[in-house]
């Protein structure tokens, strides 16, 4: 019997990958692939796809992985030569969902299967629509008063100032609609008239042009924050209740938690000094453990809280896996979720949790195990 073959079902899925060759993304789930027994998966770059040129071969597994960590992606997306920027999220946010539909029509014409739907990876990174669909599936979110597309648009850090006093947010997070990363996030927080900070990886240069930086900073003038979330507004902003995170070890704390296929497999906490937990600027990973007893120390459920993520993950049915960040409240009471993103699996040598199904693998071979599952179920009720 060869590799790409199941006794008992037929041929194995023949994957193929959109993504950026030789990135560490790509190169994880070659390995997860190889290591199931099956073919390489055929890599089709971010470029070729960018340019108009997206093929598939009929009962290929397209799987899409981010078009990050590549500087001519970024300029193709972005259209600006420094990958840095942080302006120009809006055009990245067109050029690429745009680029995911060629993906899907490609796919389709081919017989291929997607396992990342357009529809929902739309969605994901427009944080605005993201909240709304959470909020209206009854999952638990912070307060937004920019949640959902109805929802005016802020122009500037005028209707900043005027959406937080309205619906009582001393402390908030400014975000670009668009973005990822915790590129151009603020951490605003007001103590009254004209008393303003800010936490941010935003650096400002003499011009006034805005740049990531793995230094999260203090911002301490108005004026300052206010020119900050001026360049931003133009691409789209997305406003958040700052919820007062759990402690681990005296460091702020959140967790990021990956379902695939539905429940929830991995998970990572995260901890920072700072009220950005994202590991490339400086978060630690935190003792899982040390959290779950925590949590049940508090009289909550480890369980109910993984249950929190799968909810949030059900508002996608039709994309694979997510990543979940959940936000435990001071106490370890209560649980909301912060973000779902589309490419939230990377996290390198990290297995599966007890019970999950997915003990002993990574993020990238669980993924290949639940499509070979689900190409399984396929032929067994096709054959019934």
């Amino acid at each position: 019997m060869s590799p790409s073959t199941s006794s008992a079902t037929g041929p194995a899925p023949r994957f193929a990958v959109v993504g950026v060759p030789g990135n560490r993304r790509v190169t994880l789930f070659q390995d997860a692939v190889r290591a199931a027994g099956l073919p390489a998966a055929r890599v089709v770059p971010w470029p070729e796809v960018l340019r108009g040129g997206a093929e598939f071969l009929p009962g290929e597994t397209v799987r899409m992985d981010s078009p990050g960590e590549d500087a001519e992606v970024e300029r193709l997306l972005r259209r600006v030569d420094d990958p840095t920027r942080v302006e120009g999220s809006a055009v990245w946010y067109a050029g690429f969902t745009a680029a995911v539909r060629t993906v899907a029509r490609a796919a389709a014409a081919a017989g291929a299967v997607l396992l990342d739907d357009p529809g929902d990876i739309a969605v994901l990174f427009d944080k605005r629509l993201c909240h709304a669909v959470l909020e209206g599936a009854g999952v638990p979110v912070p307060a937004s008063p920019t949640s959902g597309a109805a929802a005016p648009a802020v122009r500037g850090w005028a209707d900043v100032r005027e959406r937080m006093a309205d619906h009582g947010m001393p402390r908030v997070f400014v975000k670009p609609a668009h973005g990822s990363s915790a590129s151009g996030v603020l951490a605003v927080e007001t103590a009254g008239p004209g008393r303003v900070g800010a936490t941010t990886s935003v650096e400002r240069d003499a011009s006034g042009r805005l740049f990531n930086s793995l230094r999260v900073r203090r911002v301490t003038t108005e004026r300052e924050v206010a020119a900050i979330v001026d360049a931003l507004a133009p691409d789209g902003l997305h406003i958040e209740r700052w919820l007062p995170k759990a402690t681990h070890r005296g460091r702020a704390t959140d967790l990021r938690v990956v379902v695939v296929a539905g429940r929830a497999t991995h998970a990572v906490v995260r901890t920072s000094r700072s009220p950005m937990t994202n590991l490339h600027l400086g978060g630690e990973r935190g003792d899982l453990d040390d959290v779950r007893a925590a949590v049940e120390a508090a009289g909550s459920s480890w369980g109910e809280a993984l249950a929190v993520c799968e909810r949030a993950a059900a508002c996608f049915p039709d994309t694979l896996c997510v990543g979940v960040d959940l936000l435990p409240s001071t106490g370890w009471r209560r649980f909301a979720v912060g973000e779902v993103n589309a490419f939230g699996d990377l996290l390198p040598r990290l297995t599966g949790l007890p019970g999950s199904g997915a003990e002993g693998l990574d993020t990238y071979a669980a993924q290949v195990a639940a499509t070979m599952n689900r190409a399984r179920n396929r032929r067994a009720t096709a054959t019934a």
